[in-house]
């Protein structure tokens, strides 16, 4: 279960993907660019516990997966530049740059490399399946189906029974085009599902952008906070989530969730994404929301194209540099329908798998599914066949 790396490997290093007059090895200040490494090269497994022992690889995030090779990217206002590397020809490498680039370097190094703390109180070692309970009428999978709060209690209890470990619990839909909520009519809708599953054997995760409805749903019982403004949405939110001492998901959009899929720009999706993240971190940790609470997701399908949605998955891992798990959505979304034969999202399940079992070879943490039971069954499978 090896990803191989890219072709064109020779004397142990990776081909970079383009030539440059300007190697991203040559330097400069930190402050003249933006350095990223991408950890290529993965294996699981036999091969990755060999290869960890022998010093040819690194755990990615504390494992099971590893790397072999990184890809170290540079960019600046005008240009990209990238170029692979085999661990060692990476440490050689560095030791010619300025000590201010070396440092910066190696910290990326160890982030990818880093176990990751427990999240919510789940150890981050193994596939977290998160399931997804809609208290609303209007979401784009299931709307309507459990604003009952009988019936969305009833639910969440069938998703743990199916393999859920975590219930997101939403009652304001943020699908392409939906209209907002207030806070008080979400609220009343999510607070007594908490209730009722708070002792069920899950963590309960609150999906909200609204610091009202954080603070009630923690004090509700939620121990995670999945917001997918990246607490930007509510100016009360990021003092919210840090006075609660829930998990936090700092989850990406660009826009608003009824204009977000007009027309979205970006000079390159997944370096954008992750320099907003480092952004953001980096505002959370002034708030006093250390890095050890938070967790990211790259937002699939929100304020993004296929194009770009493509792009994100393509280099899931290099988000593994910002030293946080990561939680991945793509159960049942329209990019889905696009790369097959325009299915509905109730017959979407085959491709949500597929994307699912993609983010798992890139080393994600957490999944975020409505179809728990399907789910569980396919990372039950990959994780023996994995481990091989």
């Amino acid at each position: 279960m090896a990803r191989a790396a890219r072709k064109g490997r020779a004397k142990g290093r990776l081909a970079p993907k383009r030539k440059s007059k300007a190697s991203p090895r040559a330097g400069g200040r930190p402050s003249d660019r933006r350095l990223y490494l991408f950890p290529d090269g993965l294996l699981s497994g036999g091969a990755a516990r060999a290869a960890v022992e022998a010093r040819q690889a690194r755990a990615l995030a504390g494992g099971p997966l590893a790397f072999t090779h990184l890809q170290l990217i540079a960019r600046d206002t005008k240009k990209r530049e990238a170029e692979g590397f085999t661990l060692a020809d990476f440490e050689h490498s560095i030791a010619r740059q300025p000590a201010a680039v070396r440092a910066q370097l190696r910290e990326r190094l160890d982030l990818l490399a880093a176990s990751r703390p427990r999240f919510a109180g789940l150890a981050m070692d193994r596939p977290r399946i998160m399931g997804v309970i809609n208290v609303t009428p209007d979401s784009f999978s299931d709307g309507g189906r459990f604003l009952d709060a009988g019936k969305a209690i009833a639910h969440g209890r069938a998703l743990i029974d199916a393999g859920a470990e975590i219930l997101d619990i939403g009652g304001e839909s943020t699908r392409p085009g939906a209209e907002p909520v207030s806070a008080e009519e979400e609220i009343r809708r999510v607070v007594p599902v908490i209730a009722g599953l708070r002792d069920a054997g899950a963590a309960i995760s609150i999906d909200t952008r609204h610091a009202r409805v954080m603070a009630a749903a923690v004090a509700a019982g939620a121990r995670i906070i999945n917001d997918v403004t990246a607490l930007t949405g509510d100016p009360d939110s990021l003092a919210a989530a840090a006075a609660s001492g829930a998990g936090v998901v700092l989850m990406h959009m660009r826009g608003e969730p009824r204009t977000m899929q007009a027309n979205p720009r970006y000079r390159e999706a997944a370096l954008d994404i992750y320099d907003y993240f480092a952004a953001r971190l980096e505002a959370a940790e002034a708030a006093g929301l250390p890095r050890r609470r938070i967790a990211i997701d790259p937002g699939i399908g929100f304020g993004k194209s296929l194009a770009h949605n493509r792009d994100i998955l393509s280099r899931l891992a290099l988000l593994h540099g910002l030293g946080c798990p990561i939680l991945l959505g793509v159960s049942r979304k329209s990019f889905i329908a696009k790369l097959s034969r325009g299915e509905d999202p109730a017959h979407r399940l085959a491709g949500s798998l597929a994307a699912a079992l993609w983010g798992l070879k890139a080393g994600v943490q957490m999944i975020r599914v409505h179809d728990v039971a399907e789910t569980a069954q396919a990372v039950a499978v990959w994780r023996a066949l994995a481990a091989t």
